[in-house]
């Protein structure tokens, strides 16, 4: 494997922990997969999308930085590969749709702090 780390993305329900899992198990990896079901503010955002819009995205960023920093910065020295079944990056895309343009702005501002202190893939599948 010439990749360290692969991160996979899609739609919902497109096989991406799936594929993460086969590429783990097949190449001895490690895992990264997205906890969403752990957010607080899942179920308030649902029942109240403009006032938990920004409490839910924040928790998933953070959520997200603190794994993979985590994931990172425990390398094994015999097995190197991280595959991850999530991009990093798409706690923008999410923003950009939730958020209101001042909210945005300050979601923007922390992401562009924690971005480049994190591992980026070498592959995006």
């Amino acid at each position: 494997m010439r990749f360290s780390y692969i991160a996979i993305e899609g739609n919902i329900g497109s096989g991406k922990t799936s594929l993460a899992q086969q590429l783990a198990q097949d190449f001895n990896g490690r895992m990264c997969l997205e906890k969403f079901a752990d957010n607080p503010f899942l179920a308030k955002f649902y029942s109240n999308p403009r006032q938990y819009a920004f409490s839910l995205e924040l928790y998933f960023m953070a959520e997200r930085f603190q794994q993979m920093k985590t994931l990172t910065a425990e390398r094994d020295m015999f097995n190197d590969f991280l595959v991850s079944d999530y991009l990093f990056v798409k706690s923008l895309l999410f923003a950009n749709i939730t958020l209101d343009e001042d909210e945005n702005l300050l979601y923007r501002k922390l992401f562009d702090i924690m971005h480049p202190n994190i591992a980026q893939p070498q592959m995006i599948v």
